[in-house]
């Protein structure tokens, strides 16, 4: 049995779940923007079913899609209602939690080829990464879909000098572990060695898709870990478009998601959570079978 890090689970379905107002193009940022108290409140859920690590929700408060689908103006003041909603959930809480930032892809999920210029997404990510290093612990690069994306994110966020964790989005039902770009997963995890990254995991994507890949994760020769997503699948979500043309899987309940972590972790993963769909409840029984097993649950020794 080793320690493992908890983290929290999705965001953006769980706010749209508890938001008044319906889906838009700008996601969890819109409820940033005009239901904060939901952020805050998602945050100490799952604060309180255990998570030991908390990722701010700027998901979608990239200078990109601001511009296609909000205000630009709006950037800094997001980034930052988005630490301090977390800061405000953590010092509640009067426990031991860390607080994640975010880089996630800047133009759309899933849709690597749009962003094609690696020196403009590595000023973009050096932009966020500059407001949000010196308020967080960690720095999360998620859903990271392609070499680019994985290289650029990672070292803007090691300049930083904070930790840094690289997740990258692997193509679900592929005869072999690649990233959704058609790349080797090979490559993005040498991508993110490269570039600084202190561990890495592999994020929204299927629980199975994941299990397949362990082996390289691990290879990588960093701490490993995953936080899977409950999609039934991703294509019929466009860039602009809103999660509600989504589906959810009908079987991954918290004791069959808590079950497939548990596997990972007996396989060496030492940080475990949730994306799209795995939400707090989750969370609480891969708490429970965790402690059940022996393992100790921890956060990062940094934080």
């Amino acid at each position: 049995m080793h320690d493992v890090i908890l983290l929290d689970g999705g965001m953006g379905q769980e706010l749209i779940a508890r938001s008044r107002a319906a889906p838009t193009p700008l996601w969890s940022t819109q409820i940033l923007l005009d239901e904060p108290e939901i952020v805050e409140r998602v945050h100490q859920d799952y604060i309180e079913a255990g998570a030991r690590v908390i990722t701010i929700n700027a998901y979608s408060t990239t200078p990109e899609r601001l511009e296609r689908d909000g205000d630009p103006a709006q950037f800094d003041a997001l980034q930052r209602r988005a630490i301090d909603l977390a800061c405000a959930a953590r010092d509640a809480a009067k426990r031991p939690v860390a607080i994640a930032g975010c880089l996630p892809p800047l133009v759309a999920s899933y849709r690597p080829e749009l962003t094609r210029d690696f020196d403009l997404a590595l000023a973009t990510y050096r932009r966020i990464a500059e407001i949000q290093g010196p308020l967080v612990d960690l720095i999360l690069c998620e859903t990271l879909s392609s070499t680019l994306e994985i290289a650029a994110a990672t070292r803007a966020a090691a300049e930083t000098g904070r930790p840094v964790w690289t997740a990258v989005s692997l193509m679900d039902g592929a005869s072999s572990a690649m990233l959704r770009s058609g790349e080797p997963l090979s490559a993005g995890l040498e991508a993110a060695r490269a570039a600084g990254a202190h561990a890495v995991l592999a994020n929204c994507c299927w629980p199975e898709t994941i299990s397949a890949a362990r082996s390289e994760l691990a290879a990588a020769g960093l701490p490993f870990g995953a936080y899977a997503n409950g999609f039934t699948g991703i294509d019929a979500l466009r860039p602009g478009g809103t999660v509600d043309t989504l589906t959810a899987r009908t079987d991954l309940d918290p004791a069959t998601y808590a079950a497939w972590a548990l596997e990972l972790v007996a396989q060496g993963a030492t940080i475990v959570g949730g994306c799209c769909e795995i939400g707090p409840d989750h969370i609480c029984e891969l708490k429970r079978q965790l402690e059940h097993t022996g393992h100790t649950i921890t956060g990062p020794a940094h934080a």
